[in-house]
């Protein structure tokens, strides 16, 4: 071999794999993913005794939580590395699927909580409510970036909205109002920043309290033993009291949280133990929290490890630690209203701001709950509470994201690009 060609092997630049390479996109959200795993598999462990007690073995919530994370984590790799383009055949081919499995649930839906949501896969159980959450707001996102004008959304955006947004709401609502009201909020709040005339939105406004008004009016004029009571209404009694005694006189400012002596308090803890177990394990972290693994309440607090995760967490790790939490969603909210800002295409700006927003969104209700700020819910904290397609599905939303961000820092790399051609010349 020739000097010359010794020169040319020695100045290849070798190809390492690296980390960078394999999690493109925006640094932070990736850290605050990781994060969220992080804590989510902590917590779980910690929280899940009464799991570990059914099943005979300690470790046992601890292998699953982390199994379906780890599925989780490879498919927003894989999702991340998509060009955010391709998410608008989303909408084409998973909004069909998710009506069907919608109304599927209707009549195959596994009963849990008194509440069909659930189509049970053998071992595992699929709540097609969660898949449809993602494919609403990417085709809300899809027509909105299409309808952009000078002065504003298109008029016909609003319609074709409703039309995409109303079956699915309305086929959630029976058997989960939260989320279904969860997923409009997010919605309307893109119309807002989707510039949709204020007009048509405050048609919808008044509409929706004639719906809810007529909604009420039902569920009490119709007859309790009936057929239609059964199959649409049957969940009525469970919100109002859940709303009832939010707001009951016998609680201190609206707070949920029982005044009057201990004695009082005790009796509101054996009537409402789901509420009050959560409000102790508040009370009793100490600021700095019992350390994790040594949470008290998390063995008589009904679903500790999913719908009151938060206040295990608070128990654990202290206000910090719950502090910790709420900066973590609140800078993924910050930090894709940024990136969204970077995007020179509407789909990929609507598309990341909708997704951060629905988790946020989801995060705030679940952590109000667990602190008797909001009426219990049942909706989870996103990434952290136990689950299964529920925890896969986020983790696809937080690809999509990053896939956005991919395009966003193309972008940014671009316009410093020309820029220093121009000084050049």
């Amino acid at each position: 071999m020739t000097e010359l060609e010794n020169a040319s092997v020695e100045t290849t630049p070798r190809r390492h794999f690296t980390l960078k390479k394999l999690l493109q996109g925006d640094s932070i959200i990736w850290t605050v993913f990781f994060l969220l795993c992080l804590i989510s598999v902590v917590e779980v462990y910690s929280a899940g005794s009464t799991l570990s007690f059914k099943s005979g073995n300690y470790i046992s919530p601890l292998i699953k939580q982390a199994t379906f994370l780890t599925v989780g984590i490879v498919l927003c790799v894989i999702v991340h590395k998509i060009p955010c383009r391709i998410f608008k055949l989303v909408p084409i081919l998973g909004w069909p699927l998710c009506v069907g499995l919608l109304v599927l649930t209707f009549f195959i839906g596994g009963d849990v909580n008194n509440s069909s949501r659930w189509i049970p896969l053998g071992a595992f159980s699929f709540q097609p409510s969660e898949l449809a959450k993602g494919v609403v707001i990417t085709a809300v996102a899809l027509i909105l970036g299409n309808s952009q004008r000078e002065e504003g959304a298109h008029p016909k955006a609003f319609k074709q909205i409703l039309y995409v947004t109303v079956p699915v709401c309305l086929l959630i609502f029976t058997e989960n109002l939260s989320t279904a009201a969860i997923l409009f909020a997010v919605v309307f709040a893109m119309m807002v920043v989707g510039r949709v005339p204020w007009k048509q939105l405050g048609k919808l406004v008044a509409a929706g309290v004639a719906i809810v008004s007529l909604t009420i009016a039902l569920a009490f004029a119709v007859p309790k033993d009936g057929k239609l009571y059964d199959t649409v209404f049957h969940r009525f009694d469970t919100w109002v009291e859940r709303i009832t005694d939010m707001f009951s006189s016998d609680n201190d400012n609206g707070s949920g949280i029982p005044k009057g002596s201990k004695e009082e308090a005790a009796q509101f803890i054996r009537e409402n133990p789901q509420v009050g177990r959560a409000y102790v394990a508040v009370a009793s972290s100490n600021i700095v929290g019992r350390m994790p693994g040594n949470s008290v309440e998390r063995d008589q607090l009904y679903q500790a490890y999913s719908d009151y995760i938060f206040a295990i967490i608070i128990e654990e790790l202290g206000i910090e630690g719950g502090i910790l939490v709420v900066l973590l969603y609140i800078i993924l909210l910050f930090r894709a209203g940024r990136l969204a800002s970077r995007c020179e295409r509407n789909f990929p700006a609507f598309l990341c701001m909708g997704l951060a927003t629905l988790l946020v969104f989801q995060a705030c209700i679940n952590m109000m709950v667990a602190v008797g700020l909001f009426p219990v819910t049942g909706q989870t904290l996103p990434l952290i509470s136990r689950g299964g397609t529920a925890t896969i599905i986020n983790c696809v939303y937080f690809g999509m994201i990053l896939s956005v961000s991919r395009y966003a820092r193309r972008n940014k790399v671009e316009d410093a690009g020309k820029m220093e051609f121009a000084r050049a010349k």
